[in-house]
């Protein structure tokens, strides 16, 4: 099952790499907007934010990354540690932007989903 868990944290980690893109390097493209629901008016004027945005993914995939880099090495619990704090601050960011956000419910799913399944699983493995 660790197995499991170290595949969602990894795939968690692909999607805000992917996310770090759109939001620092694509915002303004009608791509994006798209993506994310906005207007090309609404993009220009958060470009700003949203550049700072993407980094902050990035760092949270970064650190997911890095958790698996240590425990595939031989450093379990410092890789678990890593995996479950990059998950972990992905899933609560998930659910911030859906409580803020409820007309944003389906981005949040998204965003969530792969940390929430991530984090089971590992759970789960540790625990038995």
């Amino acid at each position: 099952m660790f197995i499991a868990g170290l595949i969602f944290s990894g795939l968690a980690a692909l999607l805000h790499v992917y996310i770090f893109f759109l939001e620092s390097f694509k915002w303004t493209t009608p791509a994006a907007q798209k993506v994310f629901g906005i207007s090309s008016k609404e993009a220009e004027a958060t470009q700003e934010m949203a550049f700072n945005q993407g980094f902050y993914n990035l760092f949270l995939a970064i650190i997911s990354f890095a958790g698996l880099v240590f425990y595939l090495a031989g450093h379990t619990a410092v890789g678990a540690a890593l995996i479950f704090a990059g998950t972990g601050s992905m899933l609560a960011a998930a659910a911030v932007l859906l409580i803020s956000s409820p007309d944003k419910s389906a981005a949040a799913i998204k965003q969530g989903t792969l940390p929430l399944l991530a984090i089971i699983t590992l759970a789960l493995s540790l625990a038995f």
